[in-house]
This record gives C-alpha cells, structure tokens and sequence, in this order.
C-alpha cells in the first residue's frame, strides 16, 4: 500500500479530539464457539445515544452468522448507577472477546474495531502533517502508541492496516489471524457511572 497522498490534503490530518469509544458501536469480534468473525452491536431497539459516551453503557448482542451463536451484554449496576465498559486493548470492551481485526506489525499488535476504525487510523498514520484542534486528555490519535506515530514506520503501518481492512471481509474460522487471541489487555472499569433514571 502506498503511503503517498493522491491529493495534497490527504497529507494533512486534522485531530478534532475523536474518542476511542466513537467505534464500539460496531466491533468485529472472535465468536466463542466457532472462532469464526462475530458482531457486537448494540441491543436491536435501542434509541440512538445522543452522546458517544453513552455507547460504554448501552446492552450489547454479540452475533455469528458463520455458526449462530448469539450472546448479550448489560452494563454492570452500582448503586443506581450503570459501570461504563472501557475501550481498549486487543479484546473487546463488552464481551472481552479477542477482536478479530488483529496482526502482527512492528514486533507488536496492530488491532481496530471495524473498518471504519481502520480508515481513520489510516488518515492519521498516512498523514504528513498532524494537527490538533482539541484537548489531548481523551482524544484517540494522541494516546496511540509512539511506534504508529512514527515516520520510520508510517510504510509498515499502513501495510498492516491494509491487512486488517483484508481481515474485515472474512469470515471463517480458518481466516483468523494468528495474532487474534487472548492476552489480557483490556483496560479495567473506568470506575464512572451513568445515571438515566434506572437501567436500559
């Protein structure tokens, strides 16, 4: 994949402070029972969460078309409060699945949630020019690891992310990458809640 722009803007990243949490409305996921590509989605018949934030607390459902498992996920309750997930890490932040947008690159694992992810990681890494228009302290671009943002490794990125936009369009369990699997890294609770009167 070529890191060279095909128009002068296309060098030039603009970070408005993007949430990690704006792509776990869909997230692409190793089934536990087939070990084919599974969804995790929010619950069919939610209303349209007004914020982003309110995704870490929405139910989920976890889908497989290659062998029909279905499972559901509820935010914890404190008090009455909901415990938001936390996004992060290569599993996901609901189910704690593997995510199946995963591989090897660098010495490390490049992972995303979907392929809207991967597009916007794109525009970042491809970028020759990175600028930031918000606060640092929960923007996404900014907490990526110093060898995504790196020049040095801009080719080897962006082939990597290549690799995983490949991985979005299959499905079956002899598909799956050998970087897909369990390592622990999910982040822990944000310890926040989120009150709306009672639970969904």
């Amino acid at each position: 994949m070529s890191s060279e722009p095909a128009h002068p803007e296309a060098s030039r990243h603009h970070d408005h402070g993007t949430w990690l949490v704006r792509f776990t409305g869909r997230v692409l996921v190793v089934c536990p029972k087939c070990g084919g590509r599974a969804l995790v989605v929010p619950r069919p018949g939610l209303p349209t969460p007004k914020y982003f934030s309110e995704l870490l607390f929405q139910p989920r459902r976890l889908t497989c078309a290659g062998c029909g498992a279905i499972a559901d996920w509820t935010a914890e309750q404190r008090g009455g409060g909901l415990v938001g997930a936390a996004p992060g890490g290569t599993e996901d932040p609901f189910f704690r699945r593997p995510l199946w947008l995963q591989t090897h690159c660098a010495g490390r694992v490049l992972w995303a949630y979907d392929e809207e992810h991967v597009d916007a990681l794109v525009a970042y890494v491809g970028a020759r020019l990175r600028e930031r228009h918000a606060s640092p302290k929960m923007g996404m671009f900014v907490r990526l690891p110093a060898w995504m943002k790196s020049a040095s490794r801009r080719d080897e990125v962006l082939a990597g992310l290549s690799a995983l936009r490949a991985l979005a369009g299959l499905s079956a369990p002899a598909d799956r990458s050998g970087a897909a699997h369990e390592r622990g890294d999910r982040p822990r609770h944000y310890g926040s809640l989120y009150f709306r009167g009672g639970p969904y």
